[in-house]
């Protein structure tokens, strides 16, 4: 399995689907049997590749942090923030690491912590979904938006969507509230959005990426 850790953001790793479609299929005795059942319930083969990749990933990077056979790690659901059912932020049985798996058609990104944590990896849509997104945003996000060229709007709003994206897995709540909060911005820079860290990764091409990190408790503002 080929995947590297990303230079400058220690803990987040990266794993190209098709290079390493093979090699999961090879190592899919580490999955369990939920895992497993998911991966081969998909329709089309490139979703189920994409999900045994980015499984083999987690249980392989979980198992070298903590020492343990990656088949062994036992994975929980927290209860949904939306509706309670048991499909909520998936954490490991037995051990505090914290940790987040994003992927689209072609990347896989995942993320470890010391505390709550959310990776988001996103392909910069076309400029009609773009604008067909643009409404769930936050009001200030779209204001930002509104009026650019094609490019530059698909471009930026997959950055703030990938923001929100890891902001709100960071949380725990997902889109379970929509996306309208919180506001992260679609500028250069994120914005500050409190108890977290927020940061822009390097991302493949035609992509965009970002990790939000929770603060301690001592360090967060009033």
């Amino acid at each position: 399995m080929r995947y590297e850790e990303l230079a400058g953001h220690p803990g987040v790793f990266h794993a190209p689907v098709a290079g390493n479609a093979a090699a999961a299929r090879a190592m899919a005795e580490v999955l369990d049997a939920q895992e497993t059942r998911r991966a081969e319930g998909f329709r089309r083969a490139r979703d189920a590749e994409r999900h045994r990749v980015a499984h083999v990933l987690l249980r392989l990077v979980l198992g070298a942090h903590l020492g343990e056979a990656p088949e062994r790690l036992v994975f929980r659901r927290r209860a949904c923030p939306g509706c309670g059912g048991p499909h909520g932020k998936p954490y490991l049985d037995g051990h505090p690491v914290h940790f987040s798996l994003s992927h689209t058609a072609d990347h896989v990104l995942l993320a470890l912590a010391c505390a709550p944590v959310g990776v988001d990896v996103e392909a910069v849509p076309g400029a009609a979904t773009a604008r067909e997104v643009l409404p769930a945003l936050h009001l200030r996000e779209r204001e930002e938006l509104t009026g650019l060229a094609d490019a530059e709007l698909a471009a930026r709003l997959a950055r703030c969507w990938a923001r929100k994206e890891a902001a709100l897995k960071a949380t725990g709540l997902a889109l379970t509230e929509g996306a309208e909060e919180p506001y992260v911005g679609s500028a250069g820079r994120p914005a500050q959005v409190p108890g977290l860290v927020l940061t822009d990764l390097p991302a493949p091409g035609g992509h965009r990426a970002a990790l939000a990190v929770a603060e301690p408790v001592g360090r967060r503002g009033p």
